[in-house]
């Protein structure tokens, strides 16, 4: 199996890349269907996965069913999620309640552990196996490099296709653009809005490339779920808890930015909230954080990079330029960022800088963004990585 199949909820649900079918009580048909290609139907966890059980590498579908029947009649729910080298069973329920079943003496069964993570839906104990998002055919995670780029705000129809043009010949995998921007000062250019979004489907048009774009208020959901292909929560809603399980409703992927002041478990109980609506596809963004330091605008934590590689089973990229604050140390930051395994980075480029109406001092001159996406490529090459 190429990618890892995961399940939000019982009845068991299985996913290829980003997309869900919802299993109706034949398990083993439906495993041996998983490839193929399904709608996206996101389903509410209704509990928290408290017991891990991990199935023997040969256990049959038949087994399997009978622990999951087992559960079931003990009023408890699973996550059932096969993956390359055994299916893992979460178990939902009252923590008693689950230990004093016997699941250890089930047929198939090699182990039983409780989840002791707060964060149990993006949690590896749960699923080993890494998860690639999928939009419009781009894929992003185990081993699929994502390239995400463009301006940091549509600002005329003209800047948006003059960069979007460059950023589809260099070989991104997709084009970013903010439509509506937080702002520090109110005064500040704070995004086209709609008109935006229409700029940005042009761009998508012409040059196929899947959209990024931000979500800032629960009120636009349905304007930029209907433009998007990938969602943006910025860094300063990565708490936003209401616009988090907006989002987990949506039926678009999610791209969740690291807070200016969060802790690598702020972040993933973030995505928990996320995934808990029934979206499982997220995608973890480390974008430099507040620190005494000051000379780059954030600190881009580098060592969140491999730590969230080795918690989550979701996909971790990095944001050089918010860290940065400087366009002569985005491309250090990203080659840091690819050599400590990043899924992915997202840059931003912009056709004349000096009068960007925001973030203008760290945006590339679209003039030199093909020498930044030849090195940006090879080293991904290098690190085994598949530009997705």
């Amino acid at each position: 199996m190429s990618a890892r199949a995961y399940a939000p909820r019982f009845p068991p649900r299985l996913r290829r890349h980003d997309q869900l079918v919802r299993v109706t009580g034949d398990i083993a048909s439906n495993i041996a269907e998983r490839d193929r290609v399904y709608t996206w139907r996101p389903m509410a966890v209704t509990g928290a996965p408290e017991l891990l059980i991990v199935m023997g590498a040969h256990a049959t579908t038949d087994q399997v069913e009978e622990v999951v029947a087992r559960l079931e009649e003990a009023g408890c729910a699973a996550l059932v999620t096969p993956g390359r080298e055994a299916t893992v069973i979460g178990a939902i329920g009252e923590r008693e309640l689950l230990a004093a079943l016997p699941l250890e003496g089930y047929a198939g069964v090699e182990q039983v552990l409780p989840i002791l993570k707060p964060y149990k839906l993006v949690s590896r104990e749960l699923s080993p196996d890494p998860t690639v998002i999928e939009a419009r055919g781009r894929r992003i995670g185990d081993g699929y490099f994502g390239f995400i780029a463009g301006p940091c705000s549509v600002e005329t129809r003209e800047q948006t296709l003059e960069t979007a043009r460059v950023v589809a010949a260099v070989g991104a995998t997709m084009l970013r653009g903010g439509a509506f921007k937080p702002r520090t000062s109110p005064y500040a250019f704070q995004g086209l809005g709609d008109e935006a979004l229409d700029i940005l489907r042009e761009a998508r048009e012409e040059t196929g490339l899947p959209l990024v774009t931000e979500l800032m208020d629960p009120r636009h959901v349905e304007e930029v779920v209907d433009a998007t292909d990938v969602i943006q929560i910025g860094a300063r809603n990565m708490s936003n808890f209401s616009l988090l399980a907006e989002v987990g409703r949506a039926s678009k992927p999610v791209l969740l930015k690291r807070g200016l002041s969060a802790t690598v478990e702020d972040l993933l109980m973030a995505a928990e909230y996320i995934v808990k609506e029934g979206n499982s596809a997220v995608i973890l963004c480390e974008r430099g954080i507040k620190t005494f330091e000051t000379s780059t605008r954030f600190t881009l934590d580098i060592g969140a990079i491999p730590v969230l590689k080795q918690e989550t089973h979701l996909p971790v990229i990095v944001d050089p330029s918010h860290a940065a604050g400087r366009r002569d140390l985005v491309l250090p930051l990203a080659r840091a960022a690819v050599a400590a395994g990043a899924d992915g980075i997202i840059v931003e480029t912009h056709p004349r800088p000096e009068e960007a109406l925001s973030d203008g001092p760290q945006q590339i001159p679209t003039a030199e963004f093909p020498e930044f996406a030849a090195e940006i490529r090879a080293l991904a090459s290098l690190m085994g990585r598949t530009i997705g």
